[in-house]
C-alpha cells in the first residue's frame, strides 16, 4: 500500500519516517521548500531535529498528484488546517483511501472532532474511512526510534487493522481502538490539562502538586467524554491517561511549555502577545470551557485554564481556588 503524508513539519516528518524503516511506499508533501530539500539532499529535517538523520529513503516532494495512486492519506497538519487540506486531498484522490489523521483538538469554527471533519468535507465515493493515529508519543523521540506505542482508532475496524500493520515495527507499537469518540475527546482535553501542568511548574510546585492534577485532571476527562458517549475505559488507556501523563510532564509539549511561560510570569498577556507556535489547548480551552458550561459538566481545572487564557485571572490565585474548593469525597 502507498501511504502519502501531508506535513513535512515533525509529526509528519517523524511518521513518514516509520514507513520509509517499514519499507513501505510513502511520500512526503511540504510546502517549505527549504525542508524540502533538506530532506532530499541532507536526509534531515534541520528545522525540528537539527540532530538526527533521517533514513535516507525518505523524499519529500510538494506535488500533490502523487496523492493520486495513494491508498492512505495521512493529515499531520494542525487542527485549523484540517478541512481544507482535507477537502483538497480528496480533489486528488481516485478511489476510496483512508484518511489519517494526528491532529488533537477542534474545528475552530464549528468545534467538530477532527474525524468529524473529515468525514464532512471528504466525498462518501473518496473516503474508505477515518483513523486517528494518537497517544503518548513525541515527534522527537519517535524520530529517534525511541520505544512508542500509541493507537490507531476507528469506526472501521478492517482499516484500523490495515494503519496498525503499516506503522508497527519494533519500536513503535500500534493498538487498535474503536471509541472514536473517547479517544478524540481525550486526546483534545489532555491539552488543557498540559498547559495546567506547565503553569503549576512554572510557579514552583513540584512533584505532588503534578501527581494530583494528573489523577484529578483524568477525572475531568472521564467525566467530559463519558458525558458526550465515550466509553469510560477508554481514558485508562493510550489516548487517556497515558496521553495525559506524557504532555503533563515533558518539556517537549508545546502546551507544556506555553503553561510554564505563563506560570513563570504569572500572567497570560505577554505569552497571548508573543507565541508563534501551534499550541492546540488554548482553542480547546476555550471549547471545553462552553461545551460543560452549556452541559452542566464539573471541570474545575479546565475551567480554571480557561479564566487564566481568557480572562486574565492570576495562574497563583487560580491554584489557590482550586485548593480552597469545598471539601468532597474523592468518587
Amino acid at each position: 500500500m502507498k501511504t502519502a503524508v501531508i506535513g513535512s513539519g515533525s509529526w509528519g516528518t517523524a511518521l513518514a519516517q516509520v514507513l520509509a524503516d517499514n519499507n513501505q511506499p510513502v511520500e512526503l508533501i511540504g510546502v517549505n521548500e527549504s525542508e524540502i530539500q533538506d530532506i532530499n539532499l541532507n536526509h534531515k529535517n534541520s528545522k525540528y531535529f537539527p540532530h538526527t538523520d533521517l533514513n535516507p529513503d525518505l523524499k519529500a516532494t510538494d506535488n500533490w498528484d502523487v496523492l493520486k495512486d495513494a491508498d492512505v492519506i495521512l493529515l499531520a497538519v494542525p487542527t485549523q488546517a484540517i478541512e481544507s487540506v482535507a477537502a483538497k486531498a480528496a480533489q486528488y484522490a481516485t478511489r476510496p483511501v483512508i484518511f489519517v489523521n494526528v491532529a488533537k483538538g477542534f474545528n475552530p469554527k464549528t468545534d467538530e472532532r477532527m474525524s468529524e471533519v473529515i468525514r464532512r468535507v471528504v466525498p462518501a465515493e473518496k473516503l474508505s474511512s477515518v483513523v486517528s493515529l494518537i497517544g503518548p508519543s513525541h515527534a522527537e523521540e519517535v524520530v529517534e526510534r525511541q520505544l512508542t506505542s500509541i493507537d490507531a482508532v476507528s469506526q472501521s475496524e478492517q482499516d484500523a487493522q490495515i494503519v496498525q500493520e503499516l506503522f508497527s515495527n519494533p519500536y513503535l507499537r500500534i493498538y487498535t481502538g474503536t471509541d472514536e469518540i473517547g479517544s478524540e475527546l481525550g486526546a483534545a482535553v489532555k491539552n488543557v490539562m498540559a498547559i495546567a501542568s506547565g503553569i503549576i511548574n512554572g510557579l514552583g510546585y513540584k512533584d505532588n502538586t503534578r501527581a494530583a492534577l494528573i489523577t484529578r485532571g483524568l477525572q475531568e476527562m472521564i467525566r467530559f467524554g463519558t458525558h458526550f458517549g465515550g466509553k469510560p475505559e477508554t481514558f485508562i488507556g493510550l489516548t487517556g491517561v497515558g496521553d495525559l501523563i506524557v504532555t503533563c510532564s515533558s518539556e517537549n509539549s508545546r502546551n507544556f511549555q506555553a503553561g510554564k511561560q505563563i506560570g513563570q510570569e504569572n500572567d497570560v498577556n505577554h505569552f497571548l502577545a508573543t507565541n508563534t507556535k501551534t499550541t492546540e489547548g488554548i482553542r480547546t480551552a476555550k471549547v471545553v470551557h462552553d461545551l460543560a458550561k452549556a452541559q452542566q459538566i464539573d471541570m474545575p481545572i479546565c475551567e480554571e485554564v480557561y479564566q487564566i487564557l481568557y480572562e486574565g485571572k492570576e495562574p497563583k490565585n487560580c491554584a489557590n481556588d482550586l485548593m480552597l474548593r469545598d471539601l468532597k469525597k474523592e468518587f
